[in-house]
């Protein structure tokens, strides 16, 4: 009998018996003010976030993985051509860290093949000629040319970006912004993920990329493939009916209310919201990513891959279309941007399946009133080196890691139109003035949510984490 109480006593401490009102008395008021939704969906909004007005409801982030050398693309340098195949002063190589594969090379001549700039828009954005379609949005982009980062390899960088730690198991953006924030859509996820292919080879990708981490399991990001299963497991057996699998939840969430009465164990609730989550899916996933009334003129305008299901193109239709629907956070990723050999042919090849859909969402987006509330974001992990990695001509060579300086550019809600922000020297190598850290940048978007980075934090065995570590400053001269 007294382990009985004694157990009883455990389990109904003044935390639990305060908790489980607020989701009995305070879950039903709730839902009865917002409409009757669920309370899975407004479970995101019990933090106190936003902390402030939002100038951005919704991110379209298109990831280039493998990084885009920013000296063939947006970061014009004269210099690089007129110094071809001349060493790479040691004043501005200092000693910075170098990947294996050139730290053995007893010589950096300097690379750049034929390609041409020229300054385009109102505002004289410097832009490469093998991306003609961003010529025609100079004027709504926001150039940051000195992102960088410690991270000197793929891995880690990438992962460094997405989640604010070079170590897998932290949280992914996404995941901090559906966890914070809930969804504008019960019949969607917060956090959709669409990957797509440029060139053959490149890194690969994986979910920790997308990954909960800590936070609770409903937040990770669901990667949607293409073809006719674009979530696994959703469809239902053969033979089992929609009514059958409503009755089957039903059943299952009281065995699971029941197991959560004696544990009082918040990842049950998690469960019952994913299982909840995948029957509105079912219906809504379809639906959402049927192109068929797609008018002629939306896919000329995104380009001849654009009817290609798992292109880059496509994704940028199905990342607007999911965007429309009520998803927070959409993560596209690009893979094939890794050129440590044949550079001039292979950044050919890869621009001309990415320029003119990117440029494309920013039209589509502006043309539906849509990119007044919503950010997109152009870029990779890191840069590349103003030297060459192995053997040099005009017509063939290739570009190392380079974490010192990059260029990404961001567009839409919430930052300003037309402007090239930051400098970085001669070569492309260092950076001059205004430098932006990976967690400069991710402080920047929590800021464009309604979010201080410094407050939006989650307790996780015994520490306090945030997306942006303990660093991170918001870069209030982009915005707007």
């Amino acid at each position: 009998m007294v382990d009985k109480f004694d157990h009883l006593v455990s389990s109904m401490n003044r935390r639990v018996f305060m908790k489980n009102s607020m989701y009995s008395l305070g879950s039903a008021a709730l839902a009865s003010l917002f409409g009757g939704n669920s309370i899975e969906s407004l479970m995101g909004n019990n933090l106190g976030l936003p902390h402030f007005t939002p100038k951005v409801k919704r991110v379209i982030y298109l990831f280039q993985s493998g990084a885009p050398s920013q000296l063939e693309l947006f970061d014009h340098k004269p210099k690089l051509k007129e110094m071809f195949g001349q060493e790479l002063p040691a004043s501005i190589r200092g000693n910075q860290r170098v990947t294996g594969m050139t730290s053995n090379q007893k010589s950096f001549p300097i690379a750049m093949g034929d390609f041409n700039f020229g300054q385009y828009g109102q505002s004289g954005a410097w832009i490469s000629d093998i991306m003609p379609h961003h010529h025609k949005i100079a004027d709504e982009l926001c150039f940051i040319k000195t992102m960088h980062t410690e991270a000197i390899n793929h891995d880690p960088a990438v992962t460094f970006v997405q989640t604010g730690s070079q170590q897998a198991g932290r949280p992914s953006i996404g995941s901090w912004l559906s966890y914070g924030l809930g969804s504008e859509n019960d019949n969607l996820p917060t956090f959709v993920v669409l990957l797509s292919r440029g060139v053959p080879g490149g890194q690969p990708l994986y979910a920790k990329l997308w990954g909960n981490g800590f936070l609770p399991s409903q937040h990770q990001g669901v990667m949607f493939r293409s073809g006719d299963d674009p979530v696994l497991y959703l469809k239902d057996p053969q033979g089992v009916d929609r009514d059958s699998r409503r009755i089957m939840l039903d059943y299952l969430e009281k065995m699971h209310q029941n197991q959560f009465e004696k544990t009082k164990d918040d990842r049950i609730n998690a469960k019952i919201a994913q299982y909840e989550m995948a029957f509105r899916m079912q219906m809504s996933v379809p639906e959402t990513l049927d192109l068929s009334q797609e008018p002629s003129y939306i896919f000329d305008q995104y380009g001849p891959d654009s009817r290609t299901p798992g292109t880059f193109a496509y994704n940028c239709i199905l990342a607007r279309k999911l965007a429309e629907n009520g998803v927070r956070f959409v993560q596209l990723y690009q893979m094939g941007w890794d050129f440590h050999g044949n550079l001039p042919n292979q950044i050919r090849a890869i621009t001309k399946t990415v320029d003119q859909p990117s440029a494309a969402l920013i039209k589509d987006l502006k043309q539906r009133g849509m990119l007044e509330d919503t950010l997109v974001i152009w870029g990779g992990e890191f840069g590349r080196g103003a030297y060459s990695q192995g053997k040099l001509s005009k017509e063939n060579y290739g570009r190392d890691h380079h974490p010192r300086c990059f260029t990404i550019w961001m567009a839409g809600a919430g930052v300003k139109k037309g402007i090239t922000f930051g400098q970085t020297d001669d070569f492309g190598y260092n950076v001059v003035s205004d430098p932006v850290h990976v967690h400069d940048f991710q402080a920047t978007l929590l800021h464009l949510m309604g979010i201080d980075h410094e407050r939006f934090t989650y307790k996780f065995q015994g520490r306090r984490y945030r997306l942006t570590d303990v660093q991170g400053t918001v870069v209030k001269d982009i915005l707007s």
